[in-house]
């Protein structure tokens, strides 16, 4: 599948779980990942959309650790059929 095909999937199971989904720019700050995902309770993580089958770069994968040093939840995303189970995690145990 493509990833921008799976990029719209994201962002409307994002507003349909009462969340938002912005595209994330960071000039001179390259290999950040695609996507913020800010959902209800300040649940947040950051998403990297790939095509299928598809790998992250090595400056890729250093930004993905960087952010989780950092404490926040980062996913790649290359199949439409983990966008559900990413967003439980992230939403988590929001009452």
């Amino acid at each position: 599948m493509r990833e921008k095909t799976i990029e719209q999937k994201l962002v409307k199971a994002v507003k349909k779980n009462d969340g938002i989904c912005p595209k994330l720019t960071s000039p001179g700050f390259d290999g950040m990942p695609d996507r913020l995902v800010l959902l209800p309770f300040g649940r947040i993580a950051f998403v990297e959309v790939k095509a299928s089958g598809e790998k992250p770069r090595p400056l890729q994968l250093a930004r993905h650790g960087m952010l989780q040093q950092l404490g926040f939840r980062v996913y790649v995303l290359d199949d439409e059929k983990q966008i559900g189970e990413m967003l439980d995690e992230i939403g988590g145990d929001a009452e």
